[in-house]
């Protein structure tokens, strides 16, 4: 027979799926406490025993969400990156460049954003979550850092400041800008705009 059901391993994991796409919406919509168990799992279409046969918690559920949206951008921009042509163009219109095709790939999400709003709201009152959120922006950190050692050497350029200093101010930026965009309920395409206009000129100053 073609039409077959699902094995175990792929119905977990689409369960899994389903959970982490309702429960992104209620936690953007709400925050983690307003968010019940229960109504994340009507609005996935799942009963509690479907849920915690998933996740110890919501709070778990919220930290893999994190993991999730961290690893599918970071994926994404590396790809890209990796598919630039080194071109002819001047130093300063080449980081304007990768900027730019950068942000195209991770976007302006702002259901990422406030995921990321929430977690470092989470992470500032509760210190059990703040040690699993350290541990996750150690990843993304390194992720990033990482991505700016590839673009420096692809291009032959160098670093003015440590990768590590250079990957901080970078993050931070991205995270102010994109939070005082929805707060000022900016244009979402004249916020990336100016959004890769402010990274471009830190990358300026960061390589050399």
């Amino acid at each position: 027979m073609t039409d077959t059901a699902p094995a175990p391993s792929r119905r977990r994991e689409n369960t899994r799926t389903r959970l982490m796409d309702a429960a992104a919406q209620m936690f953007a919509e709400e925050g983690i406490d307003a968010s019940s168990v229960e109504a994340i799992c009507e609005r996935a279409g799942f009963t509690r025993g479907a849920f915690y046969s998933n996740f110890a918690s919501k709070e778990e559920l919220f930290l893999a969400l994190c993991g999730r949206s961290a690893d599918t951008t970071l994926t994404a921009v590396r790809e890209r990156v990796a598919s630039l042509e080194v071109t002819e163009l001047d130093a300063d219109t080449e980081v304007r460049k990768i900027v730019q095709e950068v942000l195209e790939v991770a976007g302006h999400d702002r259901l990422d954003v406030l995921l990321g709003a929430e977690i470092r709201v989470q992470a500032l009152r509760n210190g059990d979550f703040a040690e699993a959120y350290l541990a996750l922006d150690r990843g993304l950190s390194e992720n990033v850092a990482h991505l700016v050692r590839d673009v420096a050497q692809a291009r032959g350029l160098s670093l003015r400041l440590p990768l590590d200093e250079a990957t901080d101010l970078l993050l931070s930026t991205w995270i102010a800008a994109s939070e005082h965009a929805l707060i000022t309920r900016r244009d979402p395409n004249r916020a990336r705009r100016d959004l890769a206009e402010r990274l471009a000129h830190l990358v300026a100053l960061i390589l050399e």
